[in-house]
């Protein structure tokens, strides 16, 4: 039995993570913390507050007394560190946010695990980072590997690279059994709809623009939200302390590719008076936008036996048909009124707008 401590549990891939790992391992416990940022949904979750072995705490993971706390309450031998802000365009006008939470978060959590597992090497910190820290490649540049030096550009993307140098820095010079992971774009259910693929689901079906940077050529590699879950839990049980592995889905796509292929489907799901992609507008580039991600993950198939199950076909079509099933969610996602759902289920454990 594990007792794990989620941090971020309540956002898109941790909220996908909690799900995940008390149906595989239903023996285990998991704590789940999270500060219920603008992202931080606890709909998400809906259902598991039922399991005995779940556990919700609102809290930041820069606290130090709670973090600790928790590792002494709860006897916590397993941590997954998902709780980090992440949307690149809020870096560019707000980083000092990504600088406490990323970096100074993430050493608060190393620092708490130190102390509590005192060199008790059957721990694990698994640590959760982003093919963003390695910086943008030319069109015929090799994929990222884990010994790709890292070339960060944004905001966020720096604040990663230096929490990933952190977690490195306790496992040599402490010992910390550390994991670390770099996961490309991932997409599917319960994903906040500032992201690029709900945004044109959602926009597109209410017949609103859909914007696209530059020339929307920018090309990212795919990871279905659910193949994350399992690479995770795969570094957990079998992963090398002090290594890294690269969690990619294979599937590289230009952010207008993806756009259209959307727009297509909706037309036939939801047809209207006009095509989908006729709602395509084409906006300014934000700044330093990269030009294109891929991950090689030859390291977690050979070693660990993980590879992703959904393509990308099969995977946007499971995700399309979940955000026109769940529209519930994303109505009270996009006008707030998931906080007053908090609210009201969790006694004014947040603050309804």
């Amino acid at each position: 039995m594990k007792t794990l401590l989620i941090t971020g549990g309540a956002g898109f891939i941790g909220s996908n993570f909690v799900r995940y790992w008390l149906e595989n391992h239903p023996e285990d416990r998991v704590v789940n913390l999270d500060a219920l940022t603008y992202a931080g949904n606890l709909e998400n979750l809906r259902g598991v507050d039922d399991s005995p072995n779940y556990r919700f705490v609102h809290g930041d993971i820069c606290d130090a007394r709670l973090v600790e706390g928790l590792f002494e309450e709860e006897g916590i031998d397993t941590v997954v560190h998902f709780a980090a802000e992440s949307h690149v365009d809020r870096s560019i006008s707000g980083p000092e946010a990504f600088i406490e939470t990323n970096v100074h978060g993430t050493y608060t959590l190393l620092e708490a695990a130190r102390k509590a597992w005192a060199g008790d090497t059957g721990c694990r910190f698994l640590h959760v980072s982003t093919d963003e820290v390695y910086g943008s490649l030319g069109p015929d540049d090799p994929a990222f590997t884990e010994t790709t030096p890292f070339a960060p550009n944004s905001p966020y993307s720096a604040s990663k690279a230096a929490s990933d140098h952190l977690v490195r820095a306790w496992f040599h010079t402490y010992g910390l059994p550390v994991l670390t992971t770099n996961c490309s774009n991932n997409y599917g259910p319960y994903q906040f709809p500032e992201k690029l693929i709900p945004l044109v689901i959602i926009n597109a079906l209410e017949d609103r623009p859909l914007p696209v940077y530059g020339d929307g050529l920018n090309i990212r590699d795919w990871l279905h939200v659910a193949d994350h879950c399992r690479g995770i839990d795969a570094v957990i049980r079998k992963g090398r302390p002090g290594e890294t592995y690269n969690i990619g889905g294979c599937n590289e796509w230009a952010n207008i590719d993806i756009v259209k292929r959307v727009c297509e489907r909706l037309d036939e799901l939801r047809p209207g008076g006009k095509p989908k992609a006729e709602l395509i507008t084409y906006v300014k580039d934000r700044p330093g936008h990269d030009r294109r991600y891929a991950i090689d993950a030859g390291k977690i198939i050979d070693e660990l036996g993980w590879r992703p199950q959904y393509s990308f076909e099969t995977g946007i079509e499971q995700t399309i048909n979940w955000y026109l099933d769940n529209q519930a969610w994303w109505e009270r996602v996009r006008d707030g009124e998931y906080r007053n759902y908090c609210a009201r289920q969790y006694d004014g454990l947040v603050a309804a707008d």
